[in-house]
């Protein structure tokens, strides 16, 4: 279940406060080989383990979707 465009409208990072936009594709799949290499650390240094079934970013940090809601949590977004 993809995020709403009425819900993408009002979403922001919660650091920095940019506009957040849904990951594309190719982007998408460049972070989960991240991942599966086990590459990538959320903001608070715990290793990202799950792949990314959809992601919003913006503002230099990229957040997980799960069942169409996103987590924007500071502490698990990743730094990109």
């Amino acid at each position: 279940m993809p995020v709403s465009e009425e819900l993408l409208e009002i979403l922001c990072c919660p650091v920095t406060r940019a506009k957040l936009e849904i990951v594309e594709a190719e982007p998408l799949e460049r972070l989960n080989l991240a991942v599966d290499a086990g590459q990538l650390r959320h903001a608070d240094g715990t290793p990202v383990t799950e792949r990314f079934e959809e992601a919003l970013a913006g503002g230099g940090r990229v957040y997980r979707v799960q069942g169409g809601i996103p987590v924007l949590l500071p502490e698990l977004g990743v730094e990109t």
